[in-house]
């Protein structure tokens, strides 16, 4: 079922969006450590082609609040939150024994500011879900969020704290549906995992499967429960190109939004499944990655656009860019203007890269066979389901202040930018503000106790997991933990700039 998404200048697709686009500028400051291949700064230069290119003029920008602690614990534990918190480069050696128990130290290093990261990148997917709620935009945008391998009481795969699932417990507060989408390389089996048991929320994963992190995201891994149907995963081999991919995405697409009709949506556009990508495998071009953005807009329900994986930054940066017209309903031009930034898109300075010449290995009945799967799949499951009338929870107080961007640019020094991902933040200047809990009332109780009800439908998929050196698949209804899944993201840092 092919629904729209094919163009920007006609029909449904073609009508303008109102578009919130979340941006701290301090985001890039962040530093993961030397070779460590997730890079912040790929934000900033994001944010540069976007001012450059003109869109920002079109957009709401906006600087995201920090989630404060009780935001973060809305999913995560009060004692791992607390550790994140806590924790600095100096004083790790003395909480090894924590460090081992959350999974905090080589994908997911300890680094200045650390915490401070964490709040920035939640609270502009919450206080994207916030915008939708209230009906400010029709489309939000974080590219800092999408962090999906965030476990309740673990980081994994360069993620700390799990702004996805933070941030559609928040469009839950309105919303009596919600699908994620996720088109990065790695399974999104964070969210996955916190949704495995809900038919509230539909998460649809289209991922490497097969000797790859995080190992999980199986075509038969369905859901549990009330779950069960309500997880689809799309198993996919190395090369796979434009033209296989949207074999796949449309059709399953088309189908989960005719049975499932969400209220809104969330896409994560990880854009390490872009050819050429530093750890990734497939062979998507820009545009075709883009593809899945666009088809989603034609629907025209709330869209939350977040981030998520990239190792190869310059064309992050291209795609996220390119992606942003694209919810704007604007066409942008090859050639990419002057900015600060200019000589990491050398030498052919256009937004567009060729995908290579490496070989598929998905085969057109292989393709066929996931598609009939994962149809079959959808024709099971009852239409739309729905919830219990309940009194709506109030929204999550985030407020968000317009940025003068020209300021905020010019608090760093004239240099700063001209080798951003190398260079480790300067204490002063990574902001640590934190908003303090105000005093419990009767709205904070209310909340508390909707929420509880909220999380109690995933409380039994995130119990499961048996520590962090285990991973729980639940499969045909039969719940099996596999111990070991010892899969890095890296193995061998490197200091290539990408």
């Amino acid at each position: 079922m092919d629904v729209g998404g094919n163009s920007l200048a006609s029909g449904a697709d073609g009508k303008k969006r109102k578009v919130s686009y979340f941006y701290d500028p301090e985001v890039g400051n962040y530093y993961y450590g030397q070779g460590h291949p997730m890079k912040p700064h790929r934000m900033r230069m994001t944010h540069a082609l976007l001012a450059h290119y003109g869109l920002l003029q079109h957009m709401h920008v906006l600087k995201p609040n920090p989630a404060r602690d009780k935001d973060l614990c809305r999913f995560h534990a009060d004692d791992y939150i607390a550790f994140l918190r806590s924790v600095t480069p100096e004083t790790q050696q003395d909480q090894l024994r924590q460090l081992k128990r959350f999974n905090v130290g080589e994908d997911c290093p300890v680094f200045d500011g650390l915490y401070s990261f964490c709040q920035t990148y939640a609270g502009g997917s919450v206080g994207g879900a916030v915008k939708l709620n209230h009906g400010h935009c029709d489309i939000a945008v974080n590219w800092a969020g999408g962090l999906h391998h965030a476990k309740k009481c673990e980081a994994s795969g360069f993620c700390y704290v799990n702004d996805i699932v933070l941030a559609i417990l928040e469009l839950l507060k309105v919303h009596e549906r919600v699908l994620y989408v996720d088109i990065d390389i790695h399974h999104g089996d964070g969210v996955e995992e916190a949704f495995y048991t809900t038919d509230r929320v539909m998460t649809v994963s289209f991922h490497k499967f097969g000797d790859y992190f995080p190992g999980t995201g199986d075509v038969r891994d369905i859901g549990y429960g009330s779950g069960k149907y309500y997880s689809l995963n799309v198993p996919l081999d190395d090369g796979i190109d434009d033209e296989s991919y949207q074999s796949l995405f449309k059709p399953i697409m088309g189908k989960v939004m005719e049975v499932f009709k969400p209220g809104a949506v969330v896409l994560q556009c990880g854009a390490d499944s872009l050819s050429g990508d530093r750890l990734g495998c497939f062979n998507l071009s820009i545009k075709g990655h883009a593809e899945c953005v666009k088809y989603m807009r034609s629907f025209n329900v709330p869209l939350l656009l977040l981030g998520g994986g990239g190792y190869t930054i310059r064309n992050v940066a291209r795609c996220w860019c390119y992606e942003t017209g694209v919810a704007l309903g604007i066409e942008l031009e090859d050639k990419m203007p002057q900015h600060e930034y200019y000589e990491y898109f050398g030498p052919d300075y256009t937004l567009h890269v060729a995908p290579s010449n490496m070989e598929n290995k998905n085969s057109r009945q292989i393709l066929e066979d996931i598609r009939s799967k994962l149809l079959d799949n959808l024709s099971k499951l009852q239409h739309a389901p729905s919830v219990q009338f309940q009194e709506r929870p109030p929204d999550t107080e985030l407020p968000e202040a317009d940025e003068d961007l020209e300021d905020a640019d010019s608090r760093w020094d004239a240099d700063s930018d001209t080798n951003g991902e190398e260079r480790k933040p300067n204490p002063s200047r990574v902001r640590r503000e934190h908003v303090e809990p105000e005093g419990k009332g009767t709205d904070d109780m209310k909340t508390e106790e909707h929420l509880r009800e909220v999380e109690s439908t995933f409380a039994e998929s995130t119990s499961l997991k048996g520590g962090n050196s285990s991973s729980t698949l639940i499969d045909g209804g039969q719940i099996k933990v596999e111990q070991g899944n010892s899969n890095k993201l890296f193995d061998q840092p490197t200091d290539i700039i990408s």
